[in-house]
């Protein structure tokens, strides 16, 4: 079945870096176009950003636009959340799914302090 694995969470101060990463796995993971979303406590879950299945488009929330870089390496079936400049409005669990399909992760934590 389809399971989506997300790591890399963490503590980090304001201006720190973070790279999350999601483990696929139960589908054909380059086929499918992907995407990381966000949900902070008492907020709604919210896209952060998409990347095609090849890996050579993708788009950004205007909140996290020129801070975060998504990318994907097909022959691992993994999918990459690189997230620089944290802020502490960044604190979320970040969850990643296919754009097409329901099926979401557990998620990881993601904390910025000061």
């Amino acid at each position: 079945q389809v399971q989506l694995v997300e790591s890399g969470g963490g503590l980090v101060q304001p201006g720190g870096s973070l790279r999350l990463s999601c483990a696929a796995s139960g589908f054909t993971f380059s086929s499918y176009g992907m995407s990381w979303y966000r949900q902070a406590p008492g907020k709604e879950r919210e896209l952060v950003g998409t990347i095609t299945s090849s890996g050579t488009n993708g788009n950004y929330a205007d909140s996290v636009k020129g801070r975060f870089t998504i990318s994907r390496d097909n022959a691992k079936n993994t999918m990459y959340l690189q997230m620089n400049s944290l802020r502490p409005e960044d604190t979320a669990v970040y969850y990643c799914k296919r754009v097409c399909c329901p099926n979401w992760g557990q998620g990881t934590q993601v904390t910025v302090y000061s």
